[in-house]
């Protein structure tokens, strides 16, 4: 019999991360969007972790969540203030196991818990059908430049299920 597949953890993040989680950054943006995006527009998005001091700074003034399996990071993601998906970025190597769907369900616990009754997040060409599945509705087309290179996302607002004072009756 085969041994059951290790599952994802969750962990906060520490600015040590910083070097591995820009190398998931790269790595997802260049294994996963080719369909939807040029190689110019992925060299020009992975362009925001070439300074890696302000990635990391960029990481620490959020909420930011490590994913990881059998202790090693595997991808990330973060909350910008009470109700907005700054970042979601898993390997590719670990796609399909579960670790964004647990970084995005931690994420909007955490969203719900900062009292925010909704989430937005502006997703990606390929990310989108992932947030659709999870409930979440296309608002927005958006056009941004990143040096000579445009890129394309939709903003998606998801709102969230009351929880209720602590303590009160639900």
């Amino acid at each position: 019999m085969g041994q059951a597949m290790p599952q994802p953890a969750l962990r906060p993040f520490l600015p040590t991360d910083t070097p591995i989680l820009a190398a998931i950054f790269t790595a997802s943006i260049a294994e996963l969007t080719s369909d939807d995006y040029s190689g110019d527009q992925q060299a020009a998005w992975a362009s925001a972790v070439e300074d890696e001091a302000a990635f990391g700074k960029r990481l620490a003034g959020q909420l930011t969540l490590i994913a990881s399996l059998q202790n090693s990071p595997v991808g990330f993601a973060s909350l910008k203030g009470a109700d907005h998906i700054d970042l979601l970025y898993v390997h590719p190597s670990a796609t399909l196991r579960g670790v964004a769907a647990l970084l995005c369900d931690a994420l909007e616990k955490l969203a719900g818990a900062r009292g925010a009754t909704k989430l937005t997040v502006d997703a990606s060409d390929n990310a989108q059908e992932f947030f659709l599945k999870r409930g979440y509705v296309a608002t927005q087309r958006n056009t941004l430049t990143i040096g000579d290179e445009w890129l394309a996302n939709t903003t998606m607002t998801k709102t969230l299920a009351a929880t209720g004072a602590p303590g009160a009756a639900t």
